[in-house]
């Protein structure tokens, strides 16, 4: 997909984990992240990260993310 103006692509990756503690960013198992998927913008991302969030509410350990991938790749523009 081509870019042109102000419909520039904005990538977010979505996914989570059962957290080892609720003080830290530290997975229990890597093996077993949930990548929930790549969203255009980060109006989608927000969608999908509240339904997986709500899905695990009774988990206080699983944690689910949204990472700005376009600022990871594109930093000078970020």
């Amino acid at each position: 997909m081509t870019e042109t103006g102000d419909n520039k692509q904005r990538l977010h990756l979505v996914f989570g984990g059962e957290l080892t503690t609720l003080k830290d960013v530290q997975f229990r198992d890597l093996d077993n992240l949930d990548i929930v998927g790549i969203y255009p913008d980060y109006a989608s991302a927000l969608v999908a990260w509240k339904s997986k969030a709500h899905q695990t509410v009774d988990n206080a350990h699983m944690r689910y993310f949204i990472v700005h991938m376009h600022k990871l790749l594109d930093p000078e523009n970020a």
